[in-house]
């Protein structure tokens, strides 16, 4: 495989990428409603993301809401510790 052959791969790749990426953005600026229909109805969420805090570059602490409960959830270091809280914020 010479060097010319290698080039036209790349250069083929790049243009199916583009043509994509191309398709893509004329789907979302002239027919979100198209758009819509590929993602799907949602109903009332139960999770929310209430709070994020960067502890530090390897640690995270995220308070999230499930249904009527809130959890404290420290991430990080190949691990999770979960802490559970009430509507209240008391434990």
């Amino acid at each position: 495989m010479g060097f010319l052959d290698f080039a036209r791969a790349i250069l083929g790749l790049a243009i199916t990428l583009g043509l994509i990426g191309l398709a893509a953005y004329a789907l979302r600026r002239y027919a979100p409603s198209l758009m819509e229909r590929f993602q799907g109805t949602r109903g009332e969420r139960r999770l929310q993301v209430i709070e994020t805090l960067v502890l530090d570059p390897a640690r995270r602490l995220v308070l999230v809401r499930v249904d009527d409960e809130e959890r404290l959830i420290l991430l990080g270091e190949g691990k999770e510790l979960i802490e559970p809280r009430g509507k209240d914020g008391a434990p």
